[in-house]
């Protein structure tokens, strides 16, 4: 199983005033040879209580560095200090880089890409972008860029160069929801309706071989509406949601000392580097809860089903997943789970965070 590395920041420059790019030395390169579209999860202590938050890598694969993209967020803790005390020569410590939110290059296919975008949504975004321009030099890649105005507009500079770089293979729609436009279908919000009219004169959704979106959850669910009543199969469409309209954590229901018996509680067998741990807990408390609630380092980040880091398989027993936003389709069928949203529905359950 994946562990935390160190890491030496060797850069931290703005790209807009509330989001920086940080520039990362792993001790270990080998371990942080990441995809396109990844994410890198990062801990840090804050008074006394350990944060683990996730993102994305915006570097491209040719350019041979390790760049993530951090936007403050009014009261996140973690994103307040990378904005404004984070240096060059900090050590940070997160882990390898995970995520599903690519597909296989091949350098001898002609294909057309077309991107959605919302605000650091751009960050997976742009990894994507800059590797598929560069691994096939016959596709094409269009991307729609939602932001409130044009100072919000995260790598701005860093896209119009390369517009520049593939001219007539890479080009950007930009929505603004605040800032008026000379043509009026570039203002306001990326909804289902605005996606009908793009693709009526602005691009031909008929050539699209494959989509990727990544933003808020309401804009990505009419986005892939439209995509879907376009013709688009949900293979043709990649989802990385950062923002989730579920709990950050689910709350433990009140159970009384009488109903906490047997009938109500669960052993627990948590598979993780190579041994193996049992535990009796309820069946109100996570998967995930339940290792760590006993001192096993489990893996885990959002808390929220938005990321795959806590993903383990299901050997054995029943669990419900209230929420995935992460896991493909394919990857459920093989008895995998999200353990921060898995609760155990038989008495035994056997999870392997190994496989």
């Amino acid at each position: 199983m994946a562990r935390f590395h160190d890491l030496t920041v060797t850069d931290v420059h703005k790209t807009i005033r509330d989001a920086v790019v940080v520039t990362l030395t792993p001790d270990d390169p080998e371990a942080f040879d990441f995809i396109q579209g990844q994410y890198l999860t990062f801990r840090r202590d804050f008074d006394g209580e350990e944060l683990r938050r996730s993102y994305s890598i915006c570097a491209g694969k040719p350019e041979g560095v390790l760049q993530v993209g951090i936007k403050r967020v009014e009261g996140g803790a973690f994103s307040t200090w990378a904005n404004e005390e984070l240096k060059v020569g900090d050590r940070v410590q997160a882990l390898p880089p995970m995520g599903g939110f690519h597909t296989p290059l091949d350098p001898a296919s002609a294909r057309n890409y077309l991107g959605f975008a919302g605000g650091s949504g751009i960050t997976p975004v742009l990894s994507i972008i800059k590797t598929t321009l560069a691994a096939e030099p016959q596709s094409s890649f269009t991307l729609v860029y939602a932001n409130k105005g044009v100072n919000t507009i995260m790598f701005r500079e860093e896209l119009e160069d390369l517009k520049n770089l593939y001219m007539g293979r890479f080009n950007v729609i930009h929505i603004l929801e605040a800032d008026a436009q000379e043509i009026d279908l570039f203002t306001g919000l990326v909804t289902e309706e605005k996606c009908a009219e793009l693709f009526k004169g602005w691009i031909d959704i008929e050539s699209v071989d494959m989509t990727y979106i990544c933003g808020p959850e309401p804009m990505m669910l009419g986005i892939a509406k439209a995509l879907r009543d376009h013709g688009l199969s949900d293979a043709q469409i990649k989802f990385e949601l950062f923002a989730s309209a579920q709990p950050g954590r689910l709350k433990r229901k009140a159970v009384s000392q009488d109903a906490a018996s047997a009938a109500n509680q669960a052993t627990i067998s948590v598979s993780l580097d190579g041994s193996t741990r049992t535990v009796t807990v309820g069946k109100d408390v996570s998967v995930l809860d339940a290792a760590l609630d006993n001192s096993i380092d489990a893996p885990y980040a959002c808390k929220a089903g938005v990321c795959s880091t806590c993903r383990c398989r299901v050997l054995e027993g029943e669990v419900e997943m209230v929420t995935n936003h992460a896991l493909e389709d394919y990857e459920v069928a093989k008895g995998y789970v999200l353990s921060c949203q898995s609760f155990p529905v038989t008495d035994r359950v056997v999870v392997d965070y190994d496989q």
